[in-house]
């Protein structure tokens, strides 16, 4: 399971680095878009999943220092600034910053869901807790900033005319806002609540372990 989950993440970040969408980035604000949503909410959590409680499990080592809501706080304060115009402007435009762009998306997100979902030694009810939180907290700022974006009634990076595919740019921001809304806060939410379900399962096993002693 490990190996699937890791191997269809790694196809997944070759579909978003080595596919179309990078060359359609200055163009167009979707593919921009589409290439963060493949990397921090399909790819992270895949791979994440393939190294958990393996040798490559950072959390094993460091449990306590590695923890889910600063892990958050982080991948929020690294999305919301490649979000502001200037650095927006240089990822869309220099190719050197789409890439740091991209790895540090990358790095953070993984941090997110290893931190969620990692097998430190304090793991069992105050970790998966505090995992809970942290992808609770990043679905909120992904569907915060997506909200931004798809509701905002004029163009926020000072771009005018046209965008690809026939869009206007504001329609172009407008319909990124609603993917990174849709799919980005969606999959931290299904996280969530998939560890809470985790939780509340081990929970039920170990009190009916304890009321047949």
């Amino acid at each position: 399971m490990r190996l699937l989950s890791a191997t269809l993440g790694g196809a997944v970040l070759a579909a978003a680095w080595l596919g179309p969408l990078p060359t359609l980035v200055p163009v167009s604000f979707v593919a921009h878009m589409s290439m963060h949503v493949l990397v921090v909410a399909l790819a992270a959590p895949l791979l994440a999943l393939g190294i958990v409680g393996t040798r490559f499990d950072p959390t094993r080592r460091a449990p306590t220092l590695l923890a889910p809501v600063s892990a958050s706080l982080l991948e929020m304060a690294v999305v919301w600034a490649w979000h502001a115009p200037a650095l927006h402007h240089a990822s869309r435009h220099q190719s050197w910053a789409l890439m740091l762009e991209q790895c540090l998306f990358l790095a953070v997100g993984l941090l997110v869901w290893l931190t969620a979902y990692g097998s430190g030694d304090n793991r069992r009810a105050g970790r998966a807790a505090a995992g809970i939180v942290g992808l609770l907290l990043a679905s909120m700022h992904m569907t915060l900033l997506g909200a931004l974006l798809a509701l905002s009634p004029r163009s926020l990076y000072g771009h005018v005319g046209t965008a690809a595919f026939g869009l206007s740019v504001l329609e172009d921001q407008q319909l990124g806002g609603v993917l990174m809304l849709l799919v980005a806060g969606t999959v931290y939410l299904l996280g969530g609540l998939a560890l809470l379900a985790m939780l509340l399962r081990e929970s039920a096993v170990s009190a009916t372990s304890g009321s047949r002693r």
